[in-house]
């Protein structure tokens, strides 16, 4: 599947089957404006049914990953960020599409990296949140912003990552501080899988991608589906349920088949999709 549509905030790099998002906001520090809350709701969207691209990453131009939301950006009517109380079904529209897009970030079949370098802040640091791997450039710095401006940290799914994440005792502190946490301590805490130099972030995103690409699609996509239901799981009972429809309905493929054949042959499996 491809996205025929001109993004003017984003920028989709097609790299075989790996997507490469570069939010693209660059003097703004690529803050999240109304254009660019559109372009991610509509890109990942169009990702849920696309069985060509296998994975994603998404960073930032410029100085930074994303520093959150434009708050001087108005594009007038009911969508203008104002810091006064408006109608509440006006706000609660305008809160649901920018917390839809770390949802539609969920759903979506492929993994997502999220390379992290300078601000995270805020709404970027919820899309970074939303990743399934974050690897962090020594220049990173994140924190739940909303908490400084007069609003609640609980904001853009924050309040359910961040705990999973960290634990409930770091999440607290950063949440209820608005702390800034820099790349040795994301990566001490399991925050960031990585800390390497700035320069180098898209070598170690590409090197992750590579191996995720050396996986059967279906097993991919399902592994990112099962451990999505795994992390809320009510019982062990219930993710193995889960884990069992996935062995089951990766056995019945011919990628099974050609990755035991490559085991026992010791060769690099060659995977159809199929």
């Amino acid at each position: 599947m491809n996205d025929a549509r001109k993004y003017q905030t984003i920028k989709v790099e097609k790299r075989g089957a790996t997507d490469w998002v570069t939010l693209d906001r660059p003097e703004q520090l690529n803050t999240l404006n109304h254009c660019m809350i559109d372009e991610l709701l509509h890109y990942f969207g169009e990702r849920t049914f696309d069985l060509d691209t296998r994975a994603i990453v998404l960073r930032g131009a410029g100085r930074a990953y994303c520093a959150g939301l434009d708050l001087a950006d108005s594009d007038g009517g009911d969508r203008a960020f104002e810091p006064s109380p408006g109608s509440p079904t006006i706000m609660l529209r305008l809160q649901r599409r920018i917390s839809e897009i770390v949802m539609r970030m969920r759903r979506v079949p492929q993994p997502i990296v999220s390379l992290v370098h300078g601000p995270a802040c805020g709404g970027g640091f919820a899309l970074a949140l939303a990743s399934d791997v974050r690897i962090a450039g020594q220049s990173a710095k994140m924190n739940a912003a909303f908490i400084r401006i007069g609003l609640s940290a609980c904001d853009i799914g924050v309040s359910y990552f961040l705990p999973r994440l960290v634990g409930v005792s770091v999440a607290s502190e950063l949440m209820l501080t608005g702390r800034f946490i820099r790349a040795e301590r994301a990566e001490r805490v399991g925050l960031v899988s990585e800390v390497c130099p700035d320069a180098e972030l898209e070598q170690a995103g590409m090197r992750l991608v590579e191996e995720m690409l050396d996986t059967a699609p279906l097993g991919l996509r399902l592994t990112k589906d099962c451990l999505n239901h795994s992390v809320n799981a009510a019982s062990l009972d219930a993710a193995i349920a889960m884990e069992d429809r996935n062995q089951v309905l990766c056995a019945q493929t011919e990628d099974f088949r050609e990755g035991v054949q490559a085991f026992m042959k010791k060769r690099a499996p060659s995977y159809s999709g199929r």
